[in-house]
């Protein structure tokens, strides 16, 4: 009995808390309400949202805020407090030029029509002319340089040049931003023991904090063949050349051992005939009795191409 009573008691005072606190909320809901139904005037900051801006200007260094005095219901400025408010300025219609610069300048009663419910009264915007300066957009192709870092495997080189598709990349913008660029480079490309073609994608490096700046492609794709390589050498006959006529010359050796780098697809092509080694008698000096050799004709498919010696030694035979 005495169980039962004590339960009963304890929800009697149960209710009454339950009770409290529903007519405490009621209450703060009521506050709340009450309060946000009130007028209030305040100022606050609006960004410039640009629309309709036509692609052959770009806007420089323009009104990024204004500052608008407002008279509305709290449930208006609650909206403005947890969003954030924008102007809206329409390029089409709604400014007029003045030189070098876009100018915006409409009266409250336009912006409180166009730009704010019924529910706002507007009463002041700061500044009241709005302007944008502007410049003429230029377009102009920039070459891309290459930036790697390249390990090959042992044996094995690039068979190719390095190339980038594409291999300019167009810029646009305010021609005092773009002729300052000649060229575009990729970020560096880091490749280790490199044993087959080169297809990779690398990012341009682009200039930062220039919205105003537009470019055609952010990435390259960095290419090159790659094949295994190995040493050839033959051996190739001298040409003496520009020899006086009537002028009998002896040189030695009549023939210079040629080394070279070749891919061994390659290999094979490659013979005495593919190079021209001569020794030019217009250098001849004096008293000197040899003449330095040269290379003037060389397979494209060769590299590092070395002779076993760089001279020879001649007589004039009268």
């Amino acid at each position: 009995m005495k169980q039962l009573r004590s339960l009963l008691i304890a929800s009697i005072k149960n209710r009454k808390i339950n009770v409290f606190l529903l007519f405490f909320v009621l209450a703060f809901v009521i506050l709340i309400f009450t309060k946000l139904s009130k007028e209030y005037t305040n100022t606050i900051p609006f960004a410039i949202q640009k629309m309709h801006v036509p692609q052959e200007y770009v806007i420089l260094n323009d009104t990024a805020k204004v500052n608008i005095t407002l008279k509305t219901h709290g449930f208006k400025w609650l909206s403005y407090y947890f969003s954030k408010p924008k102007i809206k300025v329409d390029f089409k219609k709604d400014v007029y030029k003045e030189g070098s610069f876009f100018v915006y300048s409409k009266s409250k009663a336009y912006l409180n029509n166009t730009q704010f419910d019924k529910a706002v009264e507007l009463l002041n915007i700061n500044p009241e002319k709005l302007t944008f300066k502007f410049d003429v957009n230029q377009v102009k192709k920039l070459p891309v340089k290459i930036n790697t870092q390249i390990a090959f495997s042992p044996g094995y080189d690039k068979a190719s040049n390095m190339v980038s598709e594409p291999d300019s990349i167009v810029i646009i913008g305010p021609k005092a931003l773009v002729s300052s660029f000649s060229f575009l480079e990729t970020e560096p490309l880091v490749l280790k023991d490199v044993r087959s073609h080169i297809s990779q994608p690398v990012a341009i490096n682009l200039p930062q904090n220039q919205p105003d700046l537009k470019f055609s492609h952010k990435k390259v794709v960095i290419k090159a063949g790659v094949e295994k390589f190995t040493e050839g050498a033959v051996k190739v006959p001298v040409t003496l050349i520009n020899v006086p006529n009537g002028v009998k010359v002896k040189y030695f050796p009549k023939d210079i051992s040629v080394s070279y780098y070749v891919s061994l697809s390659n290999f094979k092509s490659v013979t005495n005939k593919s190079f021209k080694v001569v020794g030019d008698f217009n250098n001849a000096k004096g008293d000197q009795a040899f003449l330095k050799l040269e290379v003037v004709e060389i397979p494209k498919t060769v590299r590092n191409v070395k002779l076993s010696q760089k001279q020879i030694e001649f007589i004039i035979v009268k």
